[in-house]
């Protein structure tokens, strides 16, 4: 395993102090790749050492010199440095750079995800007690509007929330999808103790999500957070939260736990709200002339049975 010559840096900004402090010492070609990697520093982090060495049009050895020039016992040493910082985000990008190394069949791929998707369910579950599913159906319930937040991949949870939920609550918005971060926050700006904030946010963590529950919060709307474990910064200023694994193979979170919560919870609102078969009886018969029919095939009469047999005889 390779080892560090000197203290490593641990962030971004160090590393970037190194680099400046090293530049006067530096030959022409490492004083290019060093250019080159402070106005790339994430992508360099992603980078293998053929790859940098091709990005600045030099070889790999040149990039190992370049490393060692900087202090670090090798290219792999610097990379690691590199990363620190960004683990979060770049942890999907290595697992499927792993992947690609070690190949697999789409059977076993298929597998391998669906297995994960079980482990996710299984701690999810044993993650939610009674107390805590209880008190996020109750806070929905009382609630005089319910608005559901989420960015990237979340913003479409949020968006079947809002649906799952529309037919047993007078107002459910979600502040997703349309009209970006500045709608959000002008929906949000009357919002108060009565009203209620689902904010669903999971790694890599989206700004906006955050600020906005926060800013909610600050006006004193309860925060239900839907989130990955008590270190989110969601978790730090929710009222309740939800803690759901969604850890996925080759990216960076799995859906599938997620949008299970969100419709448990809708399905206990549903049971527990006192007009909800009504609700969904009108709601039904609304929308029904945007159904299609189902079709049910006719069983086959005995002399259609009869030929069916000889022809296969």
């Amino acid at each position: 395993m390779a080892r560090h010559s000197a203290a490593p840096p641990s962030a971004g900004p160090l590393i970037v102090e190194r680099i400046a402090a090293a530049m006067p010492t530096l030959t022409p070609i490492h004083r290019r790749m060093a250019e080159y990697v402070l106005a790339n520093l994430f992508h360099a982090a992603t980078m293998r050492i053929d790859e940098l060495a091709q990005a600045v049009d030099t070889s790999v050895a040149t990039a190992n010199r370049f490393a060692r020039a900087l202090g670090f016992d090798g290219y792999p040493a610097l990379r690691e440095a590199l990363v620190r910082g960004f683990e979060a985000t770049l942890a999907p990008v290595e697992r499927l750079r792993s992947a690609q190394e070690s190949p697999a069949s789409g059977g076993e791929l298929l597998g391998a995800s669906l297995a994960q998707a079980e482990v996710n369910l299984q701690h999810t579950r044993a993650s939610i007690d009674n107390a805590a599913a209880e008190a996020a159906v109750e806070a929905i319930l009382a609630a005089r509007r319910v608005f559901v937040i989420g960015s990237g991949a979340s913003a479409f949870l949020a968006s079947l929330m809002e649906h799952g939920l529309l037919p047993y609550h007078d107002n459910v918005q979600s502040l997703a999808l349309i009209g970006g971060p500045t709608h959000a926050a002008r929906r949000l700006f009357s919002a108060g103790k009565d009203d209620l904030v689902i904010g669903i946010a999971f790694p890599r963590y989206v700004d906006d999500t955050i600020e906005l529950s926060r800013r909610a919060a600050s006006l004193g709307a309860r925060v239900l957070a839907l989130t990955d474990s008590p270190a989110s910064p969601l978790a730090q200023f929710a009222d309740l939260a939800l803690y759901i694994r969604s850890e996925r193979r080759l990216a960076a979170n799995s859906d599938a736990a997620v949008l299970t919560v969100i419709e448990a919870l809708c399905d206990a609102v549903a049971h527990r709200t006192k007009r909800s078969v009504q609700a969904a009886t009108e709601m039904t018969e609304f929308v029904l002339p945007w159904l299609t029919p189902e079709r049910h095939a006719a069983a086959p009469t005995p002399a259609a049975q009869s030929r069916r047999a000889k022809k296969t005889s």
